[in-house]
């Protein structure tokens, strides 16, 4: 990067494809067979699928850049129940992937219409409104929608800041505007067309559809496949939301369109969105300054286009304020690395990318007490795994009116054993792993020289930014392990551990600068 520069090396990277999506994974491993291993109803695919995701391949921009994304449009595997659900939420997976350098108003719309989404959020088989029984269409995606995924619950300055009204924030959207907003998202189903049921050996359900038909967008636009003769749900009635009005008899791909790109173009949406991708890339505590100059090229990269996402993730990125030393002396300035991406950044610098059993993780690792914590695509609600204004109570970042969203993870419990979790990991145990280990090829012939050693491992994990106090507190308990050049590897392998390990729980590998 040195030598190319930043911007030239992370243009190189945003350009590279993903090497192998989710459903191709899916498909090479027979997972999409209709056969008595019920991949149909596995959440152990997920599991399996996302972890080779995340552990191998190159592209690693793009796939750290969807995960921030999964945490802005969140939906969890764990919460859905339609068959193929685990394909449902990797077809998603794939939908971050393909349009995490394109454009915001694309990606809305892949989202809107992804069937784990639609299951997740309750756009699946939402109804038309009916006078004669009282009922009216479902509300919650049109909320989350505007709430999450869009322009948040109050109006908001260029750089991020509240617009106010007599000391009061200003609500962007009425319970009014959710009513109509949600008409827009009625009649959508899965698209069986040209899809032969296939019969399931198993017996239960006697028949099932490919899982073809999680992967593609769901529509409105024929014949509810559920309900032969059925026809299509959508609502026909005017549509108000937001200051526009969509006309009585507007078709639903008409509905949808105009109500995507009201929301796109609303004002709100730079800074909104463009404050959370940092918070999730760089800093937790971004100045107005850094929000505005993202959200001024969320507004226009340059050319007139607005919500290119390439350009947008190089405002972040390239930002002064994301890489100069002042931010690196400045206490407010990073963020606490989640779980999941400490696990994968261990997994990734350590070579442990590769599953000969092609198993990979075939667990749910979501719960502390057991395992890492966090799943991608596992979040426990459509809030993520923590809000982004969540403030840790009774703490400096209280006193100092700054927040610290990942802290939301973080408690007594969780701290101890995260300690334990990075000892088994570090050291290739746990059954969870099943057959991935850490290779450590390059620190096993400098373990013997444990400044050498720690100079390596402070450079791989932090950058180089372990403190001299840090070193100090380190460097005793390497020298408690007597290694030299000729000592076994296995002696070799102890110090190594115990140094990855330490650089690990140290403040400064888990605040990322």
């Amino acid at each position: 990067m040195k030598a190319e520069g930043r911007e030239a090396w992370l243009t190189r990277n945003m350009r590279y494809p993903n090497d192998l999506t989710a459903a191709q994974f899916m498909g090479q491993q027979g997972f999409d067979e209709v056969d008595l291993n019920r991949h149909y109803s596995s959440q152990r695919v997920f599991d399996i699928t996302i972890w080779n995701q995340m552990l191998s391949g190159g592209n690693t921009v793009r796939k750290r850049v969807a995960f921030a994304l999964s945490e802005f449009f969140a939906l969890s595997a764990s919460n859905l129940t339609l068959v193929w659900r685990a394909h449902a939420v990797a077809a998603y997976w794939d939908i971050l992937n393909q349009h995490a350098f394109g454009n915001f108003r694309q990606l809305l719309e892949a989202v809107a219409l992804s069937p784990a989404m639609g299951d997740f959020l309750d756009i699946l088989g939402s109804r038309r409104e009916d006078p004669s029984t009282g009922r009216m269409p479902d509300e919650n995606f049109a909320r989350e929608i505007m709430q999450l995924f869009s322009i948040g619950l109050y109006e908001l300055e260029i750089d991020g800041t509240l617009k106010t009204s007599s000391g009061l924030p200003i609500e962007t959207y009425s319970n009014d505007d959710v009513l109509g907003l949600a008409r827009v998202f009625t009649g959508y189903n899965l698209d069986a067309s040209g899809l032969q049921r296939v019969v399931n050996p198993v017996g239960v359900p006697p028949e099932i559809i490919p899982a073809e038909i999680v992967r593609r967008p769901m529509t409105a636009n024929h014949l509810n496949w559920e309900r032969p003769g059925r026809q299509s749900e959508h609502s026909l009635s005017e549509k108000r939301f937001l200051g526009i009005v969509i006309p009585a008899g507007t078709d639903a791909p008409t509905s949808l369109r105009i109500a995507l790109d009201h929301l796109f173009n609303h004002p709100n949406v730079g800074p909104f969105f463009g404050r959370q991708m940092i918070q999730r890339l760089v800093t937790s505590n971004p100045s107005p300054a850094y929000v505005r100059r993202v959200a001024e090229t969320f507004n226009n990269n340059g050319r007139g286009v607005r919500g290119d996402l390439m350009a947008v993730f190089k405002a972040i990125l390239l930002d002064p304020e994301a890489y100069t030393q002042a931010g690196l002396n400045d206490f407010r300035f990073g963020k606490l690395r989640e779980p999941a991406i400490r696990f994968i950044h261990f997994a990734r610098t350590f070579g442990m990318n590769n599953s000969p059993s092609k198993q990979w993780i075939n667990r749910d690792l979501s719960d502390p007490t057991t395992a890492i914590g966090q799943v991608p695509l596992r979040p426990p609600s459509v809030f993520n795994f923590f809000r982004p204004g969540y403030v840790l109570p009774n703490s400096v970042t209280a006193a100092n009116n700054m927040v610290g969203p990942e802290f939301q993870m973080v408690n007594e419990t969780t701290v101890a054993l995260n300690i334990n979790m990075v000892n088994d990991f570090v050291a290739g145990e746990g059954a969870w792993l099943n057959d991935l280990r850490p290779a450590y090829s390059a620190e096993l012939a400098i373990a013997h020289d444990a400044n050498a050693l720690l100079d390596h491992l402070a450079l791989l994990l932090t950058a180089g930014q372990l403190r001299p106090g840090t070193r100090e507190i380190i460097l005793p308990a390497l020298n408690d392990l007597v290694v030299s050049a000729s000592s076994p590897d296995s002696v070799k392998l102890r110090r190594i551990h115990i140094a990855v390990a330490l650089v690990m729980c140290s403040n400064d590998y888990l605040v990322q600068k």
